[in-house]
């Protein structure tokens, strides 16, 4: 795992955040916050094999043009034989697939060249594994809530345990989710989980009051992967 660059300022704002947000609810908030949700290998894999592709391509379109460029490379013209523009042909594809690999490989261009929609399914799935590893089933009545932040796809996710889900839709976690994204947008991941955290905390004290007997069953600081 990747460690996070989060100040320990930041961390202990997120961790009060938590503590107040509880306070007034039987709900239980937890806030985990990943550099990125995958590695992305497959599409940078997929990528290169197009860039593999496009160089056979080019070759096939205009043949005589390698045969040029070799008789350059050697300083005049040689009788090549159909086995050495072979042999040069597959170890100049090999050649030219490990740099595409590499470059693509690079994590700026890496996630540049990840479509949206596959960031969006990767995040989503990763905070439902840390949901069913860290909240969900761990609370008496099932009240618990995971905020998830993934910083290179700048997405996060809220989800919420089945007593939560019976009585809040998806769609209501709208502000708290508009509350992080737009700070994260700005370079403010801090404030914006902050910010998010209190909304989750209104929405569980207007569903879920606190009761005499609640206790504080799960961590209230943030998990950092």
């Amino acid at each position: 795992m990747t460690s996070v660059t989060f100040s320990a300022a930041d961390q202990q704002r997120i961790a009060a955040a938590v503590t107040a947000a509880e306070a007034s609810s039987d709900g239980e908030i937890v806030t985990v916050l990943a550099a990125e949700s995958d590695s992305y290998n497959d599409v940078v894999l997929h990528w290169a094999v197009l860039a593999l592709f496009l160089a056979v391509a080019i070759v096939a379109a205009m043949p005589g043009r390698l045969i040029l460029l070799l008789d350059m490379a050697v300083g005049g013209w040689v009788p090549w034989t159909a086995g050495e523009l072979i042999a040069i042909l597959l170890f100049g594809l090999a050649v030219q697939f490990l740099v595409a690999r590499w470059l693509f490989g690079i994590r700026p261009i890496r996630l540049a060249l990840t479509p949206d929609g596959t960031k969006a399914r990767r995040v989503r799935r990763r905070a439902l594994l840390l949901f069913r590893l860290a909240t969900e089933n761990r609370t008496r009545a099932r009240t618990g809530v995971l905020l998830y932040l993934s910083l290179a796809e700048h997405r996060a996710e809220i989800i919420a345990d089945a007593a939560i889900n019976a009585k809040v839709t998806p769609e209501t976690w709208g502000e708290a989710m508009a509350a992080l994204i737009e700070a994260v947008k700005d370079d403010r991941p801090g404030d914006g989980m902050v910010a998010s955290i209190e909304k989750i905390g209104q929405v569980l004290a207007e569903h879920f009051p606190r009761s005499a007997d609640d206790t504080n069953e799960l961590p209230d600081r943030l998990i950092l992967l």
